[in-house]
């Protein structure tokens, strides 16, 4: 093959490549702009027979009102709280029983790893029942603690930083506890600088999911003063009855926290992601 083949070869598939990249992107970004679009109509062009991709008429009123409803601002803070309690414990914790498993010999360590890695195998959905008396017992029900609880044990954050902790030289470990060091010390001030990225990652996604998380507050909550703003957006059905602006407004409301935080720290899981595979970014 000549080299003018050659090249020729590799520019098809690089635009073939172009075009499907831009192909998702437009599929991921299209339901994304039409309910922006659906949110800045009047309710009436919402049920209109006559299609517009854009509004005829621009107006706010649908997110007003939504704001000036319900309780979305008290569902924003404890989404807002939930999240960031469930990402902070949940990074303490598989950080923690990470460098245990990674760097710690003791009795039965390969048992309790492999017992903690079974949890991949249970759905969170076949713990509802006992999790939910459990926080029953416990007088948990609407709650922040009944909220974050369950939510803070995450073995595949465990199973991350444990593989990334690994490829950690010895060495490193070994000139720290010569100096007198103990594992809280060590992993404070030796494995966390180096794990940065990686930790940024874990702990954005594991802040997004909280913050997504249906289920578990639809299941541990009735009060709504204590619902999060997954959980909210279904009350506002109930009261706005088919209002289809308020209701995009309302999920946009609800999604936009999230979203600028992965574009804040987008470089960081990028980053983060890159390390935990062994690549360079």
């Amino acid at each position: 093959m000549s080299m003018h083949a050659h090249t020729r070869g590799n520019t098809f598939w690089t635009a073939v490549g172009a075009l499907a990249a831009v192909a998702l992107a437009a599929m991921w970004v299209a339901p994304l702009l039409w309910a922006l679009s659906t949110a800045l109509r009047p309710e009436h062009e919402t049920v209109s027979a006559v299609f517009h991709w854009l509004p005829q008429d621009w107006t706010l009123e649908a997110f007003a009102k939504v704001l000036a409803a319900g309780n979305v601002g008290r569902w924003l803070f404890n989404s807002a709280l939930v999240a960031l309690l469930v990402t902070l414990v949940t990074m303490a914790l598989s950080l923690m029983a990470a460098y245990a498993f990674s760097q710690l010999r003791f009795r039965g360590r390969g048992l309790v790893f492999a017992i903690a890695m079974l949890a991949f195998l249970v759905p969170f959905e076949a713990l509802l029942v006992p999790l939910f008396r459990m926080m029953n017992q416990l007088g948990l029900i609407n709650s922040y603690a009944g909220i974050v609880l369950p939510q803070v044990v995450a073995p595949v954050v465990i199973y991350v930083f444990k593989q990334f902790f690994d490829a950690i030289p010895a060495d490193f470990r070994e000139a720290a506890v010569m100096d007198g060091a103990g594992p809280l010390r060590i992993l404070w001030s030796v494995y966390l600088p180096v794990s940065g990225n990686i930790v940024w990652a874990m702990a954005i996604v594991t802040f997004i999911g909280a913050w997504n998380n249906f289920l578990w507050p639809f299941i541990i909550v009735t009060s709504n003063d204590m619902m999060t703003i997954p959980l909210g957006l279904t009350q506002t059905y109930d009261a706005f009855g088919v209002r289809y602006a308020q209701l995009m407004a309302a999920a946009l409301v609800g999604a936009l926290p999230v979203a600028l935080a992965y574009v804040l720290f987008q470089r960081r899981v990028t980053q983060g992601f890159l390390a935990a595979t062994g690549l360079k970014g």
